[in-house]
């Protein structure tokens, strides 16, 4: 890939779910954190910067934080955060964040999600593969927890 494709990851699928079922499962951050597997410091509201601790098996030494930039309840929640894995050889004051929408929409047969992730043109090219590939992977399997969670309750 160019760098320049390496710009945006975007992840669509139709939750056999109510959108306000969905809502909840991505705004509310007791069940956020079960599917998408990590532990919350605190609960989500615009400006809130969250430290997020995984829990996901192998992965548990795993931190970072995101900052919630917008909520539209039922519509739209956005964080910005440093993609990829944590790296102690990053300074991560100087490395960009990228910018994260969940938007829901109805749709015939439940709620449409779009998860989209920007930014990426802006993280060092000696980092973008890596993370670029590292999240495209991540998303793909956080959309499928994410099915699978709003479907089973």
């Amino acid at each position: 890939m160019l760098p320049s494709e390496l710009s945006r990851i975007e992840k669509r699928i139709l939750l056999r779910a109510p959108r306000e079922r969905v809502w909840r499962a991505i705004a509310d951050a007791a069940e956020f954190s079960k599917w998408f597997q990590v532990e919350l410091d605190r609960g989500f509201e615009p400006g809130a910067r969250v430290r997020m601790a995984c829990t996901q098996p192998g992965y548990e030494d795993m931190v970072g934080y995101l900052v919630i930039e917008k909520m539209e309840p039922g519509r739209l929640l956005s964080w910005r955060w440093h993609p990829g894995a944590p790296d102690p050889k990053v300074d991560y004051s100087k490395e960009p964040t990228t910018l994260v929408e969940f938007r829901l929409e109805d749709a015939e047969g439940g709620t449409l999600l779009t998860v989209r992730e920007t930014g990426f043109d802006q993280v060092s090219l000696a980092r973008r593969a890596a993370v670029y590939r590292d999240n495209d992977q991540g998303w793909a399997e956080q959309v499928r927890n994410l099915d699978q969670y709003v479907s089973q309750s």
